[in-house]
């Protein structure tokens, strides 16, 4: 009788582990799954952006980077925040490498950390004239996942006068489309307006696209 009750109770055991497999390793994900591709599609594939053939080119969650074989920015593009998510042992990869998400893990005493960002502050002024003491923090501070599309409006400001001549249009075109693709607080209340730096380009691509006058 213990051997048939022992059996009994494995037996029962062995039962509920399947039936909750199923309903929850398979029929829930299903479930969960078809909803999101029924009321969220875009968001649930993974916000890809496609160009005009159809090829998927990037995704607006994601950062990209815009610049030339010789890691130097392109003028006419809007320059995401700077990136640690790199490979290492790769002095060329310039960040936003989906391989290597993370920040640098650098303190904020840290000395390298600090000539890095003086490096940087340096550089930002003069390439787009504004004061060292003005230049926006998101533009010379990486994000924690390397991964931002997203820098601030103030940021993207001070890049419109030089993405505007380096693409032969009027800065308030620039800015016009700096509005359409700032993104508001979540709730109204958190966190701080941004603007998408992918998306922003990539409309700018199809909008205003560089020749070879401009």
């Amino acid at each position: 009788m213990k051997l048939g009750a022992a059996i009994r109770r494995h037996t029962a055991a062995i039962r509920a582990m399947l039936v909750f497999t199923v309903i929850l390793g398979i029929a829930y994900p299903l479930l969960m799954t078809g909803i999101a591709q029924l009321a969220f599609k875009d968001k649930a594939n993974g916000s890809l952006i496609k160009d005009a053939s159809g090829k998927v080119v990037g995704s607006s969650l994601l950062c990209q980077q815009y610049v030339d074989k010789n890691g130097d920015a392109l003028a006419q593009y809007f320059q995401a925040r700077p990136s640690a998510a790199s490979d290492s042992s790769n002095s060329s990869d310039p960040g936003c490498n989906y391989a290597f998400s993370g920040g640098s893990n650098r303190g904020t005493t840290d000395p390298q950390l600090k000539q890095t960002i003086q490096g940087r502050i340096d550089d930002y002024a003069k390439a787009y004239g504004v004061d060292p003491a003005k230049v926006p923090e998101d533009a010379v501070t990486a994000s924690g996942s390397g991964m931002d599309p997203g820098i601030s409006v103030a940021n993207a400001n001070d890049q419109a006068a030089s993405v505007a001549k380096a693409r032969g249009v009027d800065v308030s075109v620039v800015q016009k489309a700096i509005k359409d693709h700032t993104d508001g607080r979540s709730l109204g209340f958190l966190g701080e307006e941004y603007v998408n730096v992918v998306t922003l380009n990539r409309d700018l691509d199809k909008q205003h696209p560089v020749t070879a006058q401009s």
